[in-house]
């Protein structure tokens, strides 16, 4: 097994006529167990960076490497099925059915698993309960504070046990209290062991994780370690 979550070498991607470059020859490994941001301002290439490592868009050109996969190799079923047990995404919008509770929402992250309903919705509590959320498991996102859905959220990319989580803004509709409790949260999954990359603009919020890549126009200009 390889010790690189995520292994991108060369990367290219390019979107519209004339096309727009938005990676620009990035090479980057996340190793299993990291805690990263990547940072970068409005327009850098962020989101275009974490549909590559999400598998949701293929590169032009380069390398892309998920869980020891080679992306490429994989066709759409395959690449549906990687991403259903080897990545969990945490998005700023939360993408929770609001028809649902908050039990349901987390069960449906093992809709492509084969597990049974009950099995599914067994494994959500303990979901719910590791993100603090178990006297919450029945109310509806309407019914929960932008912190609690946001834990939600979490509590769904979890449950799969995938050894990635890919976090996109996950502050960025939160108040300061609630955004630091999430931030809190992702520190302590990660000491579990889960590799979590988190998309952010937020320097301050960069500073606060172990590893900050940064990038700018597409391409990675900074990769710093240790304790800011």
């Amino acid at each position: 097994m390889s010790d690189d979550v995520i292994a991108l070498e060369s990367v290219v991607k390019q979107y519209g006529s004339p096309p727009v470059t938005a990676v620009d020859d990035v090479s980057l490994t996340v190793r299993r167990g990291e805690l990263v941001a990547i940072v970068g301002p409005s327009g850098s290439g962020k989101s275009s960076l974490l549909n590559i490592m999400g598998t949701l868009d293929r590169a032009d050109s380069g390398l892309v490497a998920v869980d020891g996969h080679d992306v490429a190799a994989l066709s759409d079923d395959q690449l549906s099925a990687l991403r259903a047990h080897r990545i969990g995404f945490v998005f700023q919008q939360f993408h929770l059915d609001e028809g649902s509770a908050a039990l349901d929402n987390v069960a449906d992250g093992m809709l492509y698993s084969g597990a049974t309903v009950p099995d599914r919705r067994a494994r959500a509590a303990e979901m719910l309960d590791r993100v603090g959320l178990a006297k919450r498991q029945d109310h509806r996102p309407n019914q929960l504070s932008g912190g609690e859905r946001q834990r939600v959220a979490i509590a769904r990319a979890l449950v799969a046990d995938p050894p990635l989580i890919l976090a996109d803004e996950p502050t960025g509709n939160l108040d300061q209290h609630s955004g630091a409790a999430v931030v809190e949260l992702l520190h302590e999954l990660n000491a579990s062991g889960t590799a979590i990359v988190v998309i952010t603009h937020d320097v301050e919020l960069a500073a606060a994780l172990p590893r900050r890549v940064s990038i700018r126009d597409g391409r990675v200009v900074g990769d710093e370690r240790g304790a800011s």
